[in-house]
């Protein structure tokens, strides 16, 4: 089973299990998904950042206590990854990495496109001198704007200027634009590739929990 971390509380549970969703529909995954508590705007700046890093590790702990072999941290930023990574026996993956390595497979200049003030310094790191220029859609400041018609609007024109930068790839640097759909939006309306963070973290899950069986020590 794939565990995947939401930072974003929420009880609804279609928002919820959107990303597991994706997965599962993408890669044929079987798949969990939990979020943190009492952070109903999610991650956003340095501060919820550090709040939520030991309620990510917390949670999974719990979720391989309760048989998740992979888990996924389903945020750009890749919050809490190294100490989850030193707390639980099972990998973790998590959305900005994977989508900065998608990229850079791709070999062409990269847009990144955030609702923080700059890229994720995991994301900014690894793209290196690939990356072009970082934009984040005006007004736009945490997840839940990004679920609105504004928030979609500004979101597309902001992709539109990484373009006018001289983008080739426009890289996703928060997981709420994959709630909201709007890497099929790009694609279809600004015909350039796009590397959905949640469709990356899945790629990498999808790779490795496919060879457990291979990979395990035998008893």
């Amino acid at each position: 089973m794939i565990g995947v971390i939401r930072v974003l509380t929420t009880e609804d549970t279609k928002v919820l299990e959107q990303h597991g969703k994706l997965l599962e529909q993408t890669y044929g995954l079987p798949v969990v998904s939990k979020c943190i508590p009492d952070q109903p705007l999610g991650i956003y700046n340095g501060e919820t950042e550090a709040i939520a890093v030991p309620k990510i590790v917390e949670l999974g702990k719990r979720m391989e206590s309760e048989g998740c072999t992979v888990l996924v941290i389903s945020c750009a930023a890749d919050p809490a990854i190294e100490p989850l990574r030193e707390s639980v026996s099972v990998p973790v993956i998590g959305a900005g990495s994977a989508a900065a390595y998608a990229a850079l497979s791709m070999g062409r200049p990269v847009g990144v496109l955030g609702i923080t003030e700059e890229a994720p310094g995991v994301i900014r790191d690894l793209l290196g001198d690939k990356l072009v220029r970082y934009a984040r859609p005006e007004g736009v400041t945490n997840t839940t704007d990004l679920m609105t018609p504004a928030g979609r609007e500004k979101a597309v024109e902001a992709a539109r200027s990484l373009l006018d930068a001289g983008t080739k790839v426009i890289v996703f640097a928060c997981t709420g634009f994959s709630t909201i759909g709007l890497a099929a939006v790009l694609r279809s309306e600004l015909h350039v590739p796009v590397v959905d963070a949640v469709e990356a973290e899945g790629l990498f899950a999808s790779h490795y929990f496919k060879q457990l069986d291979d990979v395990r020590e035998p008893n």
